[in-house]
């Protein structure tokens, strides 16, 4: 499903890739057992965490702070974090599917991209940028990627970045019916880690789908 380049494993060591492979999959504008779960993890971490500073010392994040700080920018999953923790706000109402995958960054705070699998023109890459790649990101703005960010291609280009998100041609849909989620782990970032968080995301997909089946959940390396 995913190739995994030498540049890749050479320019982030102890970097790792996660997918998650679902079919069968439903994707409704709101569900009610999803809604009570998002209210759930929002009380959980108004209570966990009071004071900004808190955030910053978390492993996951500061990995990926560290990431960013390269491009000169910030995570902005911590942004999000703070968001729903200190200034109230819910998390948003997108669709279902997406919904599923945001409950799990802001829990554990991994950076994840989801996509239509039927949407995705085979092989998947997982490269490093070289800098004159683009596509259009999923809010329809063309954009030129940075050389070294993390990138995952398909055979029409790139379809997902760490520092851009992904794109609008592989966008996750109301008639989604297979889905892709990918997790970019920052060196840092362990593999056990990145499990736990896409075993989250089946969870809260099988939520909303039932009748939705695992086809793939495999962690990448760089060993």
């Amino acid at each position: 499903m995913l190739t995994v380049t030498n540049n890749w494993k050479k320019t982030y060591p102890g970097a790792h890739c996660g997918i998650l492979v679902m079919n069968n999959v439903s994707n409704p504008l709101q569900h009610a057992g999803l809604d009570r779960v998002k209210r759930e993890i929002e009380a959980d971490l108004r209570a966990l965490f009071k004071d900004r500073s808190e955030l910053k010392l978390l492993e996951p994040i500061r990995a990926y702070q560290s990431y960013y700080k390269e491009f000169n920018k910030t995570y902005h999953v911590l942004q999000q974090l703070e968001s729903v923790i200190f200034k109230g706000k819910p998390i948003p109402t997108v669709s279902a599917l997406v919904e599923s995958m945001f409950i799990e960054e802001l829990r554990n705070l991994l950076l994840t991209a989801g996509h239509d699998l039927d949407s995705v023109e085979a092989p998947v890459t997982l490269d490093v940028a070289k800098g004159d790649e683009d596509y259009t990101l999923i809010n329809g703005r063309d954009q030129i990627v940075k050389p070294r960010d993390m990138i995952l291609k398909d055979l029409k280009g790139v379809i997902s970045s760490v520092l851009y998100g992904p794109d609008q041609r592989t966008r996750i849909t109301p008639s989604t019916s297979n889905v892709l989620f990918v997790v970019y782990a920052v060196p840092g970032i362990s593999e056990k880690m990145v499990t736990q968080h896409l075993q989250g995301i089946e969870a809260n997909v099988k939520i909303i789908a039932p009748q939705a089946f695992t086809y793939i959940l495999k962690v990448y390396g760089t060993d």
